[in-house]
């Protein structure tokens, strides 16, 4: 699947006539808990010929391929990748520390590891975890019934929004490093343990009774990070004159 990945990465560049700074997995796969039949979440960042950036317009900074049973790539052009990352855009910062990179080239996504804790606001990645978990909860597990595998999509968020709130840094990517690190040795860990076995044996865990001890534990931090979201400060220094020397630089270094 990996050479399909780059086939098509591949394919994007000749077609779209970009090139492409860097591209991992973004979902269940990176975080740790794919079904058998999960597909392949690739997300990437791009940078376009110096001409296309120099327009009264504004154009469409988005590349993104049909998506089908086994595979959803999108991309984000660099400009917006920057402008997102100065924001310290969540999903961004899980691309860059993805363990699972299926292209890097030129350099731009070492430097941009280098700096993001410059960029890390604790206030943006909490709220943004925080709705996450919020409506994957009300969506979801609520009920006599519920989606089991869903609580993974509620849990993860929490704990993200634990992290945050036990270490003000950018959360690990791996729900297990999460839970290992948060939840110690109690009730809630072990059924989250049995419900990852499961899942990564390839069980549907579809609809089933819910289960109280999870429901109880995420209405607990979900009113927790609710009352304290407020505390939390947002990035004090403004990136911005960093962030723009990375962009003219990487349109020098990949197209010069």
């Amino acid at each position: 699947m990996i050479e399909t990945i780059q086939k098509a990465l591949k394919r994007i560049e000749d077609e779209q006539q970009v090139r492409i700074l860097f591209a991992v997995e973004s979902g269940s796969r990176a975080w740790g808990f794919p079904s058998r039949d999960s597909d392949y979440d690739v997300r990437f960042v791009y940078i376009r010929p110096i001409d296309w950036y120099l327009s009264i317009d504004d154009k469409r900074d988005v590349i993104e391929e049909p998506i089908n049973d086994v595979l959803d790539i999108s991309g984000w052009d660099i400009r917006k990748a920057l402008v997102l990352f100065r924001k310290s855009n969540p999903p961004l910062l899980e691309w860059l520390i993805s363990d699972i990179v299926y292209h890097d080239a030129y350099g731009f996504k070492e430097e941009m590891l280098n700096i993001r804790h410059q960029v890390f606001s604790p206030k943006a990645s909490l709220h943004h975890y925080l709705s996450m978990a919020k409506g994957n909860y009300r969506d979801y597990l609520q009920g006599e019934q519920v989606r089991i595998k869903k609580y993974f999509y509620v849990l993860r968020p929490l704990l993200a929004c634990m992290w945050i709130e036990k270490y003000h840094t950018n959360p690990p990517i791996l729900f297990q490093e999460l839970v290992n690190d948060l939840l110690g040795e109690s009730e809630v860990k072990r059924v989250i343990g049995e419900l990852l076995k499961r899942k990564i044996a390839g069980e549907e865990l579809n609809l089933e009774a819910r289960i109280d001890v999870l429901n109880l534990f995420i209405e607990e931090q979900i009113r927790h990070f609710t009352e304290s979201a407020g505390l939390y400060r947002s990035v004090i220094a403004d990136p911005t004159e960093q962030l723009d020397k990375l962009y003219r630089k990487y349109l020098r270094v990949v197209w010069q």
